[in-house]
């Protein structure tokens, strides 16, 4: 199987509070449209400083992770972010990678937004079995 890449939009949660409280014209939230390598293997959604720069996302904090090889590292976390595929959307927190590296879409906003990788189209699809609600376990 080759690699998996996804058009997703992410948005600034915060910009959507502030809009839904009427502090924020709906044309002042910032969003864009990435192509983010899907990542089973990554822990969560992974962006780089210039889309962190450009949405604005705030630090949240710093967590340490365990690269492949064994090895640690230290990474901001940023967000809140929204993450937006086809009919399914996720909010979630995010780790800052370095420069312009690219942007990981991981294991906890794929499974939240219930989509599965179909690997003869080599793509990203709403998961058939639940088409227009996602569903998850409760257990």
């Amino acid at each position: 199987m080759g690699l998996i890449r996804a058009k997703i939009e992410v948005v600034n949660s915060d910009d959507v509070a502030l809009h839904r409280r009427g502090y924020l014209r709906k044309e002042e939230i910032r969003k864009m449209e990435i192509n983010a390598l899907v990542d089973t293997g990554a822990y969560m959604m992974a962006i780089n400083e210039t889309i962190q720069t450009q949405l604005g996302l705030a630090k949240l904090g710093e967590e340490l992770f365990e690269n492949a090889d064994g090895s640690k590292q230290s990474f901001e976390i940023v967000g809140p972010v929204d993450i937006h595929f086809e009919n399914r959307r996720t909010v979630c927190r995010a780790l800052k990678l370095p420069g312009n590296a690219e942007p990981l879409l991981g294991s906890i906003p794929l499974e939240d937004m219930d989509v599965l990788i179909d690997p003869k189209q080599q793509r990203l699809i709403v998961n058939p079995l639940h088409p227009y609600i996602p569903e998850k376990p409760l257990k």
